[in-house]
């Protein structure tokens, strides 16, 4: 008993080392922390479970009989984060460069059943130079396993990828499926192919960096939902994420003690609003005002910053906003704006947690590069998101709502549950002076007659009245009370229940 003792714990000592002691000093020498110590930072102290550390690979091509190691290059387990189960899998640069095998896909594979089954989140750590080459077509079938896998976990239990090393080529397929993508600045990339073949097939010389880093697809493509400074950074950060996610589409958003007055009234919202209707002010400063401790988790910051998306509570509840931002093209509605809110609007529907809606939004942003790049279809996954939704809706306009994009933005007419405006609300078709320009087509001319006609339609039509006569409001609410008249609304719809019409899937326009 002794001897086998002795061999189960030099075997556990040979799994930790990974690929040995001088490649562990080579990731940390590139700032990068091992797969294990990635692990211990996100989960609660001494609370991760590991499965199949002794796993190793079965290729016997290329040598690779001489190159076995305990793990075969990814840790894979369960631990707690803040008391509360998550899967973990974290990819072992050091090990054979991380590269997924057949028994590597296994290991990921085995934890993502589990997580299905149990309804508990999945958080990957990728790191890997890709499919392992030796393995061959076994390696690229392990890949297929795990997409397999995401898709049929996606809306089950939420899925976050933490790029913490290199991602490429098929590799980046299984981040693309999850909810969240997190990287890290000048130490991750994600690209389809690398920047060799770029260069040999397009000609266009780039660096891995300018290709796939954490600041091109955090700020161009949209592919990562943020960036962060180094691996801790990113790990707490994703801590902090996890704490307004519930376990799985089988919960309820999760609710904390809160000692946030509701009824704590806001001087900095009645005064906001800007007198000149085309004067920008920062949504952010009001989402802070209405949420608790002022505390937001912004998502995809960097990415189509004309709309806001992120997560915060109101009286505990944890919620998701969206909210236009007038300091970025007016707040306008575009492509990207489009399906970013859209993608997250999804996912707080996926997951039931409450979505709030800040509005003001002067249109579908015009010109040929919209049009070309389908607005139409990107701006019609936004209203499907709302559309479709049925966890508890709470809208505010606060100042104005034009055309097509006040419909989009939550209205009653996509089953808002809560629908309230500020006195300075707009809403209208269009904006009040291109309005009296098509109306009083011989008063374009004239300045002053324009001006009149302008005031005179923005007086009659551009106000929150004419919706609310109606019943598309259900109250036009003083700003300080905004926090209050939210909390009150979410505690209503809290027993909220609707189901679409049942169906294989929808057809969402992608």
């Amino acid at each position: 008993m002794t001897d086998i003792l002795a061999q189960l714990e030099a075997k556990r000592d040979l799994a930790r080392l990974g690929g040995g002691q001088k490649r562990i000093d080579n990731q940390h020498s590139k700032g990068k922390l091992t797969a294990r110590e990635r692990i211990h930072l996100l989960l609660d102290e001494n609370s991760f479970e590991e499965w199949d550390m002794f796993v190793e690979h079965r290729c016997h091509d290329f040598g690779m009989e001489e190159a076995r190691v305990p793990g075969d290059g990814v840790v894979t387990g369960y631990g707690t984060i803040a008391g509360r189960p998550a899967f973990v899998y974290s990819q072992d640069f050091t090990v054979l460069g991380g590269s997924l095998s057949e028994t590597h896909a296994a290991k990921i594979c085995k934890i993502m059943d589990q997580a299905i089954k149990t309804g508990i989140p999945l958080i990957g750590l990728n790191d890997s130079g890709g499919a392992r080459i030796q393995g061959g077509v076994a390696s690229l079938g392990g890949y297929a396993e795990v997409f397999q896998r995401n898709v049929l976990a996606s809306g089950v239990v939420p899925q976050i990828s933490l790029v913490m090393g290199p991602c490429a080529g098929g590799a980046v397929y299984s981040p693309a499926i999850t909810d969240f993508i997190f990287m890290v600045e000048g130490s991750s990339y994600m690209f389809v192919t690398g920047p060799d073949v770029v260069k040999t097939v397009t000609h266009e010389d780039l660096t891995a960096e300018e290709l796939g880093g954490a600041k091109m697809h955090s700020c161009i493509s949209g592919v990562a939902h943020g960036a962060f400074a180094n691996d801790v950074e990113m790990l707490m950060q994703t801590r902090a994420l996890m704490s307004y996610l519930p376990m799985s589409s089988r919960e309820d958003a999760p609710s904390v003690p809160c000692h946030d007055p509701i009824d704590r009234p806001s001087v900095v919202l009645d005064q906001i609003i800007p007198d000149n209707p085309n004067t920008p002010y920062d949504m952010r400063q009001v989402i802070l005002q209405i949420v608790d401790n002022a505390e937001f988790f912004e998502i995809h910051r960097d990415f189509a910053a004309n709309i806001i998306v992120g997560f915060g509570r109101v009286d505990g509840q944890s919620v998701g906003v969206v909210a236009n931002q007038p300091m970025v093209l007016a707040g306008c509605l575009d492509i990207n704006a489009s399906r970013k809110a859209a993608r997250f609007a999804r996912f707080c529907d996926a997951f039931n947690i409450p979505i709030l809606t800040l509005v003001d939004v002067p249109g579908f942003m015009p010109g040929l590069a919209q049009e070309t790049g389908g607005i139409i279809s990107q701006g019609a996954k936004l209203l499907y998101a709302y559309a479709e939704a049925t966890v508890p809706k709470v809208t505010v306009i606060t100042r104005k709502a034009y055309g097509g994009a006040y419909d989009v933005m939550a209205s009653k007419h996509l089953r808002g549950d809560v629908n309230y405006a500020w006195p300075s609300a707009e809403i209208a078709v269009m904006g009040p002076e291109g309005a009296a320009r098509i109306i009083f087509r011989d008063a374009a001319a004239d300045p002053d007659q324009l001006t009149a006609k302008t005031n005179e339609y923005r007086e009659k039509f551009a106000n929150p009245f004419v919706a609310a006569s109606r019943g598309y409001l259900d109250d036009i609410i003083m700003p300080r009370n905004t926090r209050r008249r939210i909390a009150r609304a979410l505690v209503m719809l809290a027993d909220k229940e609707l189901k679409n019409p049942p169906r294989k899937h929808d057809n969402l326009p992608l």
